[in-house]
């Protein structure tokens, strides 16, 4: 056993445990899962000194002390980094077909379907040019986040979602490959965005 754990022990008046300690190989690794059961079972006895014990340990946290040449690098390892959170600058949209009702009255559903998929690819790849995120395709719809998963740290002018939905024609002619078939294209279709 460390001398620090026997240390520690004698700093809480509770010197008389070392040897129990030592006995059951109670590292600071250990010492910080030890429960009211555990003391118990090691030989503490005393319901003042367990609780003594366990307010002890509760205090260390994280904290090892600093002199831990005897333990395992494993043991030693610090506890992971946690981030702090950040403040993020986020542009979110919503782009959708306009006019997709009448649209769908006037063609077949697996039509419809086809013209939907390509407006959705056409769309998440235009996003993907501007570092955005596909959030969601909501029927017509497609929401779209700029600025994550990954923060923009700066956002120059036509980087954003605002830049992107100035860049983007509001029509475009997506054919239909079912009706190319038949020998027609499908109309424009046109969509409109929010921000």
């Amino acid at each position: 056993m460390p001398i620090e754990i026997a240390e520690w022990l004698h700093s809480l008046g509770l010197a008389r445990y070392s040897e129990a300690f030592a006995e059951n190989a109670v590292d600071w690794a250990i010492l910080q899962k030890l429960t009211s059961d555990d003391l118990k079972e090691i030989g503490v006895a005393a319901v003042g000194h367990r609780r003594k014990l366990l307010e002890a340990i509760a205090a260390l946290g994280e904290a090892v002390p600093a002199s831990t040449a005897n333990l395992p690098p494993s043991a030693t390892a610090a506890p992971p980094r946690v981030e702090e959170a950040e403040r993020r600058q986020l542009t979110v949209m919503f782009c959708d077909l306009v006019g997709s009702t009448p649209l769908a009255a006037r063609l077949d559903p697996e039509d419809l379907r086809e013209v939907i998929g390509a407006y959705h690819r056409t769309v998440a790849d235009a996003v993907a040019g501007f570092d955005g995120f596909v959030a969601k395709y909501m029927g017509d719809g497609v929401l779209v986040y700029f600025g994550y998963p990954r923060a923009m740290r700066t956002t120059p002018s036509g980087r954003s979602g605002r830049g992107w939905a100035s860049s983007m024609p509001s029509s475009a002619s997506i054919s239909n490959p079912s009706s190319c078939k038949r020998g027609s294209a499908s109309p424009p279709v046109w969509w409109s965005s929010a921000i």
